[in-house]
């Protein structure tokens, strides 16, 4: 299922922090509120907002609370000391009451209707999967959650998860259990079973290689992190024909920062083809993929691409832009 990904322009406001709590170890909980009590945006599970942090300081983070609460739009953040300081500003420094505006909510993880769920989360990769869960348990469908982590001390949610659902969650703290059993769980799931997986790249990698050998399941990911980005880079032209514009993008830049350079309005957040924003509407060329988003199908048909990290298999792209 393809489905549109593509940002509104419309979709950004500003939000004031109404709570922020610690929920495990290195784990806040921010929920955000309008500074004036209005509704906030419509989301759906999978969904995620770009936090605005500062100018030069944009993040995304996936929305954790009840899609139905139109009042409040919750997130978990985990504090990455490998980061690039995203995650500090959020635990160091973004206090209750402050403001900071966000764009979204954004779903490039949409949930889809089945009999049955497989969910498997990694460490903070829980936040997406909450929503999920909870759809999934009200429309009575059969599923099961494998969610691992560090300790259990770590793991954000834990407790309420098993409080809420028992013995269809199982939880595998690393350091009393080791991995977590994912061939095992994925081996043992009847066919038609939708598979929404998240967490760090080795455990999204293990579900990839294990579903790959197992057609009946329908394997949904989504990644915090790129996959490694493997070719050639070679210069090439693109026209961007609502601008007026054809640029020359050289082999050590990207589409993203040409257009950029150009003075051209281009919305952007990860820079490494995760989140989708700077999707962008392809009218010629042929599209090198180099994302970690869009499906094996959506890359195959070219019809967008993202432009912080993907190029072109030949000497001219045209763009909607």
């Amino acid at each position: 299922m393809t489905v549109n990904t593509l940002p509104s322009a419309d979709l950004d406001l500003e939000v004031l922090l109404a709570h922020k709590e610690t929920i495990a170890d290195g784990v806040v909980r921010l929920a955000f509120r309008h500074p004036a009590g209005d509704r906030l945006p419509p989301w759906a599970p999978g969904a995620h907002v770009d936090l605005l942090l500062r100018p030069d300081l944009v993040r995304q983070y996936s929305l954790c609370g009840d899609p139905r609460d139109r009042s409040v739009l919750e997130v978990a953040v985990l504090r990455e000391h490998s980061g690039r300081g995203g995650s500090a500003f959020v635990h160091d420094t973004l206090l209750p009451g402050d403001r900071v505006r966000i764009r979204g909510p954004r779903n490039n993880f949409p949930f889809v209707r089945a009999e049955r769920y497989l969910f498997v989360a990694g460490g903070i990769g829980i936040t997406p999967l909450l929503p999920m869960v909870a759809a999934a348990d009200a429309t009575g469908a059969d599923w099961r959650l494998l969610y691992g982590g560090r300790s259990h001390s770590s793991m954000a949610f834990a407790a309420r998860l098993r409080e809420e659902y028992g013995d269809r969650v199982v939880l595998w703290p690393r350091d009393r259990a080791g991995l977590p059993d994912v061939p095992g769980m994925l081996g043992a799931a009847a066919a038609g079973t939708a598979v929404y997986c998240c967490g760090p790249e080795p455990l999204l990698a293990v579900a990839e290689e294990v579903c790959a050998g197992l057609p009946h399941l329908e394997l949904h990911l989504e990644r915090f992190s790129p996959k490694e980005i493997t070719g050639v880079a070679a210069g090439f032209d693109v026209e961007l024909v609502r601008s007026g514009l054809t640029l020359t993008v050289p082999a050590d830049r990207s589409i993203l920062e040409v257009a950029e350079d150009a003075g051209v309005p281009v919305l952007s957040s990860c820079r490494e083809g995760t989140c989708g924003t700077c999707e962008t509407p392809v009218l010629g060329g042929l599209p090198d993929h180099r994302d970690s988003l869009l499906t094996d199908e959506e890359k195959a048909a070219g019809e967008t691409m993202m432009i912080c990290v993907s190029r072109s298999c030949g000497r001219k792209l045209v763009l909607d832009l």
